[in-house]
C-alpha cells in the first residue's frame, strides 16, 4: 500500500529547497517548505508534518539544534526526521541517530534513496499514529469503564446503605416512640462533623469520607437493642436498677453483632465506624458512662458526636413516660453537660448550630402522640 503524507523540507539553500519541493511533490506527497530552523519549528506545530527532511548546516540554528528541540518537545518528538548534509562521515551519522534522527542522507541527492527514506519514515509515522490512536481509544475506554464501575459501586453502596438503614429502622421500630429518630440522628451527626472539620484540631481526622460514613453508620447506634427484651425496652414506667443494667448491655450487643460482619470485611471503614458508634455512644466525657467507662478523648470521636445528638433528640422527643422538652430546656441541659457528659468542642458546635438542629427537628417530625402531662 502506497502511503502519502506531508513532508516538511528544511533547507536554507534556495536551489536545494526548490529541488526537494518538486521531487516530494512528484512522488505524490505534500511538501511544506522552511528556509531555516526557527521557521521549521513553527511549521511543525501548525502544519503537523508526517516527515521532516532536515538540513544539517544552516545559519542561526543548525539541524542538530532543531533535532534536539524536537526530541525535547512531547508534541514533536514522534515526527520522523531524515538528516541531510554534504558531510558523509560515520561520526556525524552516529551522532544524529543517537540524538533521535531516523535516517541520514548526503548531498547530492540520490532520488531512489531519497524516495526510500521518505517512504520508510512515512510507514513509521503511520505506525506511531495508529499506536497513539489506540492508546487514546484505550484511555477513553478505561475512563468510561472507570465511570461505569464507579457508578455501579455507587449504586451498590447506596443499596447497601439503604439496606443497613432499613435493618436499623426495623430494630428501632420495636419502640414506636422513636419515630423519625434515625433520620434526625444522621442529620445531627453530619452537621456537627462538617463544622468540627473546620477546626484545626480535627482537620486531619475529619474528611468527606469520614462525614459520609458517619452519616450512613449513625443509624446503627442502637442496633444492639434487638437483644433487649420487650418487657424492658417497652416498659412505660421507670426501670428498676436490674432492668437498667440489662438495657446498658445494648452497646456491647450492637458492637459484637457488627464485629461479626467485620470478620468478613476486615479493614472496612464503614463497619469499623459502626462498631465504634454502637459501643461508645453512651460513654461520658467525665468517665461515668457505659459500657467501658471511657473518659475524654479515649472515647472515639464518632461516639462523642452521636452522644450529643442522641441525648438532644431524646430530650425534645415525647416518650410514653415523659413529655417532649422545649428546645430551650434541652439546650440548657446540653450546655450544663459540657465537660461532664459531653465533649466541650461538640457542645460549642451545638450552641453555634442550634438553629440547624431545630430545622432538622422540624423537617423530620414524628407522628402526633397523646400529650403527656
Amino acid at each position: 500500500m502506497e502511503i502519502h503524507g506531508k513532508v516538511l523540507v528544511v533547507e536554507d539553500n534556495d536551489t536545494n529547497r526548490q529541488f526537494l519541493n518538486e521531487y516530494v511533490e512528484a512522488i505524490g506527497h505534500t511538501p511544506v517548505l522552511a528556509e531555516n530552523g526557527l521557521r521549521a519549528l513553527q511549521l511543525m506545530r501548525s502544519e503537523r508534518p508526517d516527515v521532516v527532511l532536515l538540513d544539517m548546516m544552516m545559519p542561526e540554528m543548525n539541524g542538530d539544534e532543531v533535532l534536539e528541540l524536537m526530541k525535547a518537545d512531547p508534541a514533536l518528538r514522534d515526527i520522523p526526521v531524515v538528516m541531510i548534509s554534504a558531510v558523509n562521515e560515520a561520526d556525524t551519522v552516529v551522532s544524529c541517530i543517537q540524538k533521535g534522527a531516523d535516517d541520514y542522507l548526503t548531498k547530492p541527492f540520490n532520488s531512489n534513496l531519497l524516495k526510500a527514506r521518505i517512504s520508510g519514515c512515512l510507514a513509521k509515522k503511520l505506525l506511531i499514529d495508529e499506536r497513539e490512536h489506540y492508546r487514546r481509544e484505550l484511555e477513553a475506554y478505561n475512563l468510561t469503564l472507570e465511570d461505569r464501575v464507579r457508578e455501579q459501586v455507587r449504586e451498590i453502596s447506596l443499596a447497601q446503605m439503604a439496606t443497613i438503614f432499613a435493618i436499623a429502622k426495623i430494630a428501632e421500630s420495636r419502640d414506636e416512640d422513636t419515630g423519625e429518630h434515625l433520620e434526625r440522628m444522621r442529620e445531627y451527626a453530619k452537621i456537627v462533623a462538617e463544622e468540627l472539620s473546620k477546626l484545626k484540631k480535627y482537620e486531619d481526622l475529619i474528611d468527606s469520607t469520614f462525614v459520609v460514613n458517619l452519616y450512613s453508620a449513625s443509624p446503627l447506634h442502637d442496633i444492639g437493642k434487638v437483644g433487649i427484651p420487650d418487657r424492658i425496652l417497652l416498659k412505660p414506667g421507670k426501670l428498676t436498677p436490674e432492668e437498667f443494667d440489662i438495657v446498658k448491655l445494648h452497646p456491647t450487643i450492637g458492637a459484637e453483632t457488627l464485629r461479626g460482619i467485620q470478620e468478613q470485611y476486615p479493614g472496612n471503614k464503614f463497619v469499623n465506624m459502626g462498631i465504634e458508634i454502637a459501643e461508645s455512644h453512651h460513654e461520658k466525657w467525665d468517665g461515668s458512662g457505659y459500657p467501658k467507662r471511657l473518659a475524654g478523648e479515649e472515647i472515639p470521636l464518632v461516639g462523642r458526636i452521636i452522644a450529643l445528638g442522641d441525648v438532644y433528640d431524646a430530650l425534645v422527643t415525647q416518650r410514653c413516660y415523659k413529655r417532649a422538652f422545649l428546645h430551650e430546656e434541652a439546650r440548657g441541659i446540653i450546655l450544663d453537660g459540657r465537660g461532664r457528659h459531653f465533649d466541650p468542642d461538640i457542645v460549642d458546635i451545638f450552641a453555634a448550630l442550634e438553629d440547624r438542629f431545630l430545622e432538622i427537628r422540624r423537617t423530620f417530625q414524628d407522628r402526633p402522640k397523646k400529650v403527656i402531662v
